[in-house]
């Protein structure tokens, strides 16, 4: 089971195993789009037009809209070149996201109805986005990834995080699903959007099904999967890694970029809360409070514990995280795609892009800003310069290049 390969030659020939993470969040995947579409217009300023993000890094991880996005920079179209380019990522949100969160008037029944739909079903039928999903990937299945891939979903029926990784499909074909299906699955936020069932079938006959939903349930924030995937292949020996250490964090560069969070303080209060029932957990602020509150609280954690370790092994330059945690409520809602609302998200990605670069502070939760002055735009110029160079080194040093070396003598 091959797949086309991207241009980066394996970590073993480099210094660094390089890791993009992108968050779940709904219509905010704009924000990491803007982020993106700057790190490939600088990768392409340093190495030509036909740079893509999908050369660059040894895996990229998303769930959620976080995964759609990931398929759409490592899918291959009918030359091996990913479908998107990043700056497609907005104009895809833009033009797509009010026909998958078609917003409804109605001014006088409109908390009832929120009410009953909240009871009775999930708030969008999906059938848009699963349609748009099947036409844009096609037969396209997680084996023909560009780059190696790692997108989260939670299987309901087993009660258990599936996680599809472009390692594990190697070891265990019955992962080889659509791409389609995967984003389908890890984009089906309940009350959002419904639960994904499909199956996959083995050359042996053998068939595996899986019932699925968002996979921010359990990794919002999937960098840490993506590590742990990673760390699982140098421990179990895969060549690819050679001589890299299961413990050697410091050898990983990891750029993770978050969806937006509400201001601290503003959205929810334990006031209010403590009279939610069950309808009220479900619909409060013309949202989802309990889904709000674990995507949140899964990738906050992660970023919690990623610092920490950077910080203890002296890597802080090696762990970018670019996240906006002072997004007002109506912007940083998962599904409100109204064009006004569209249009704030790009201005709020492209006005991140000049803040300065923030750590979470860990014993507050809230992000300060770093002393060195440098913006988050800057830092992913920085990013951009070591990727270049990263894949340049491991070019001279792979058997591969020292071959057509050798021949166009």
């Amino acid at each position: 089971m091959e797949r086309a390969r991207s241009f980066l030659q394996s970590p073993t020939y480099g210094n660094v195993i390089t890791v993009l993470s992108i968050d779940g969040g709904g219509i905010r995947g704009i924000i990491p789009g803007t982020i993106l579409s700057c790190l490939e217009s600088e990768l392409q300023r340093l190495d030509g037009e036909e740079a893509r993000i999908a050369d660059y890094f040894d895996v990229i991880a998303g769930t959620s809209t976080g995964g759609l996005v990931t398929a759409m920079l490592t899918a291959p179209d009918e030359n091996n070149r990913p479908l998107f380019a990043a700056k497609d990522i907005i104009k895809f949100y833009l033009e797509h996201g009010p026909k998958i969160f078609p917003q409804e008037s109605v001014p006088v029944l409109g908390g009832a109805l929120e009410t009953i739909r909240a009871i009775t079903g999930p708030k969008y039928d999906g059938k848009y986005l699963r349609n748009l999903l099947k036409e844009i990937l096609g037969d396209l299945r997680l084996h023909q990834t560009l780059t190696n891939v790692v997108i989260p979903t939670f299987d309901i029926k087993r009660l258990q995080p599936t996680i599809f990784s472009s390692y594990e499909v190697k070891k265990n074909p019955s992962q080889d699903a659509l791409l389609s299906d995967i984003c389908t699955g890890t984009s089906a936020a309940p009350t959002y959007l419904p639960a994904h069932s499909f199956e996959t079938t083995h050359s042996n006959g053998q068939v595996r099904k899986f019932n699925l939903i968002d996979g921010g349930v359990v990794a919002n924030n999937p960098a840490l999967v993506a590590i742990n995937e990673v760390s699982k292949e140098i421990h179990q020996g895969n060549r690819d890694f050679f001589p890299i250490k299961p413990t050697e964090y410091g050898r990983f560069l990891v750029v993770s970029l978050g969806t937006g969070t509400p201001k601290p303080d503003e959205k929810y209060n334990a006031i209010e809360a403590a009279k939610w029932g069950v309808v009220g957990w479900l619909t409060s602020h013309h949202s989802t409070p309990l889904v709000d509150i674990f995507t949140q609280a899964s990738s906050d954690l992660v970023d919690f514990f990623l610092s920490t370790i950077f910080q203890a092994l002296q890597s802080e330059k090696n762990y970018l995280r670019i996240q906006d945690d002072t997004l007002g409520e109506k912007v940083s809602s998962v599904d409100i795609a109204t064009k006004e609302n569209l249009n704030e998200l790009v201005k709020v990605g492209e006005a991140l892009l000049k803040k300065p670069v923030a750590m979470v502070n860990l014993e507050t939760g809230s992000f300060e800003p770093c002393h060195n002055d440098v913006t988050n735009e800057e830092a992913i110029r920085r990013v951009a310069g070591i990727l270049s160079r990263e894949r340049k080194a491991r070019e001279a040093k792979s058997p591969i290049a020292k071959v057509a070396t050798t021949s166009s003598k």
